[in-house]
């Protein structure tokens, strides 16, 4: 049987618990937000957890109840800076029911912010994903997964009424409950948002590893080729002068903007956290460069874009330099 050791600072928090109810901590923290991500096996607790990952928080899969007592000890330390965390437990960790709920109750004691998510689905819903993924069910390991889940909602179902929020994936696609959660749990400011990354590089020095999209600049004039500029970089508005000398970069922008302009919102809508646009000409130093800095300008404007700019091989001086 196992043993269920409240978290430490729970007499404070017993001593007070009118001012925990009455939204005032009982115990000062940076901890802003902690989310218990728990629910049926094969409902999408993963993905979920990608979304809150996906906006910045601590995040923890498949961690035991006594676990996230010690987390919420470290968290609530004064020392540590962790501002919003989530973490996902469930039966994997074994025995599993009451030492969840006390922890939630310790949680409701302490004050902090929380939120308790619950996913479900569909029998055969749950029984068909896991045919098709032919994983085991962690509660039948040697019998039909029919037979896990409704062992596993015999023990979720007292901690489902607990939940803050319950959503049915049965007919969920991926996106839409990413976006679900997002909409319930997330600073309208992070929700939606989609990180994108203009970078640079150099063909010569390797391909990327974490491009989503990549852009071959090399048919561009090469400023290498003028001594005057090939020390410079694509930052110096002489290097940006002679790649448009001779009008074939703004006729590429019309049809590079045309192309980002709508492929954008779509990954926006599909619910995409990052993106890494690539953009390659021979050194990474000219081209690749002055249009990344173009790009990461253009983008900085809309309002569901977080935009960043790096250049992978900027440093890397031309040969006979």
């Amino acid at each position: 049987m196992a043993v269920i050791r409240p978290l430490r600072p729970l007499r404070a928090a017993t001593e007070q618990r009118s001012a925990g109810k009455s939204g005032k901590p009982v115990i000062e923290s940076r901890l802003e937000d902690f989310v218990v991500i728990t629910g049926f096996s094969g409902a999408g607790k993963s993905t979920a957890m990608n979304v809150f990952e996906d906006a910045g928080y601590f995040c923890v899969d498949n961690l035991p109840p006594a676990m996230i007592r010690s987390l919420v000890e470290l968290f609530v330390h004064k020392g540590s800076k962790v501002e919003r965390a989530a973490v996902v437990s469930d039966v994997r960790g074994g025995v599993y029911f009451e030492a969840l709920r006390a922890v939630v109750d310790d949680l409701d004691a302490l004050g902090l912010t929380h939120h308790l998510l619950f996913l479900e689905a569909a029998e055969q819903t749950l029984v068909t994903r896991y045919k098709e993924t032919r994983r085991r069910h962690p509660l039948a390991p040697e019998g039909s997964v029919a037979a896990g889940v409704a062992a596993e909602r015999a023990l979720l179902e007292p901690l489902r009424g607990r939940a803050d929020l319950v959503i049915d994936t049965t007919a969920t696609s991926a996106a839409t409950l990413r976006e679900k959660i997002a909409e319930e749990f997330l600073p309208r400011d992070t929700a939606g948002r989609l990180s994108v990354t203009f970078m640079s590089f150099g063909f010569k020095h390797g391909p990327p590893r974490e491009e989503d999209l990549a852009i071959d600049v090399r048919f561009l004039a090469n400023p290498h080729y003028d001594p005057q500029l090939r020390e410079l970089t694509g930052l110096d508005g002489r290097v940006v002068d002679y790649i448009a000398r001779d009008g074939r970069l703004e006729e590429f922008y019309v049809r590079l903007h045309s192309l980002l302009d709508f492929l954008l919102p779509q990954y926006v809508a599909e619910g995409k956290a990052h993106l890494v646009v690539a953009v390659g000409c021979t050194g990474g130093r000219h081209r690749s460069v002055a249009i990344a800095e173009h790009l990461a300008e253009r983008y900085r404007e809309h309002d569901d874009l977080e935009v960043a700019v790096a250049h992978r091989d900027i440093d890397k001086l031309p040969r006979g330099s």
